[in-house]
């Protein structure tokens, strides 16, 4: 969250810098989000109730269709019953399809907030949506390796959520020319560096992007008790709570939706 803000909040950056903060911001609003998911469904089953998988490793999606099917399970299998499935889903000929998978990406981005800025985030993916469906599943992309398919797509998430980040949609488009090398020439300062590339900040992105995707995920870990993984988890639990206690109050992203 630190290095996001101060990636964001500075008006100039080098091109690597500007990949760095929006890295950081896709790590901070996954765990953010799907950490208090993993708290929901455990408070549940506390409580006598089962709910669904959130989440399912969304970083490892190999297409922005099926990072649809790995991210915010919740609200993707709401838009898909309660607007695409009433708005005639893929029943209507091709067109319509495209239309309908744009159109309640749009309307998931404007539930996010009524804003351009994530009006322009839900299109990017209806479009994409849309564009892979044309494609079909013989598609030359389809041949790529894996590995490859992964890192595209990864990537391509990474230019939508500058757009969530961003504060305004003129925000967000200044940010991408400084991700492509297209910004006003760098006035960077060591302030900002040393926040960025700090010793902890580093050792954190390598762990995340470790546990995103090389990680068991949470889901798959809690299936099973035994004493050894019950012991590690109190232990976890008491030195995040400790973290949390000697850390400057940080809401959870996702409380203002």
């Amino acid at each position: 969250g630190e290095v996001a803000d101060a990636a964001f909040g500075a008006d100039s950056l080098i091109w690597y810098d500007a990949w760095m903060g929006v890295l950081a911001y896709a790590f901070q609003i996954y765990f953010d989000f799907s950490g208090y998911s993993d708290m929901a469904i455990g408070l549940g089953l506390m409580l006598g109730f089962q709910f669904l998988k959130n989440f399912d490793s969304p970083y490892l999606s190999e297409s922005i269709t099926d990072f649809w099917k790995r991210w915010h399970i919740s609200l993707s299998n709401w838009l898909r019953d309660y607007l695409y499935f009433p708005l005639g889903g893929n029943r209507r000929g091709k067109r319509r399809t495209y239309l309908n998978l744009t159109a309640v990406m749009l309307l998931g981005g404007f539930w996010h907030g009524s804003q351009w800025k994530f009006i322009a985030w839900g299109g990017i993916h209806g479009l994409m949506l849309a564009f892979e469906r044309m494609l079909g599943k013989e598609s030359p992309y389809r041949a790529l390796p894996r590995i490859l398919r992964i890192l595209i797509t990864f990537i391509i998430i990474l230019i939508t959520w500058v757009f969530f980040r961003a504060d305004n949609i003129g925000a967000a488009f200044h940010y991408l020319s400084m991700m492509f090398g297209m910004g006003e020439p760098w006035r960077g300062t060591s302030l900002l560096g040393a926040i960025l590339y700090s010793r902890d900040h580093l050792l954190v992105t390598v762990l995340s992007l470790i546990i995103v995707w090389f990680g068991k995920q949470s889901w798959d870990i809690a299936q099973e008790l035994s004493w050894p993984k019950a012991v590690a988890m109190v232990l976890l639990f008491m030195l995040t709570l400790a973290t949390m206690f000697t850390q400057t109050f940080n809401p959870f992203l996702y409380f203002q939706f």
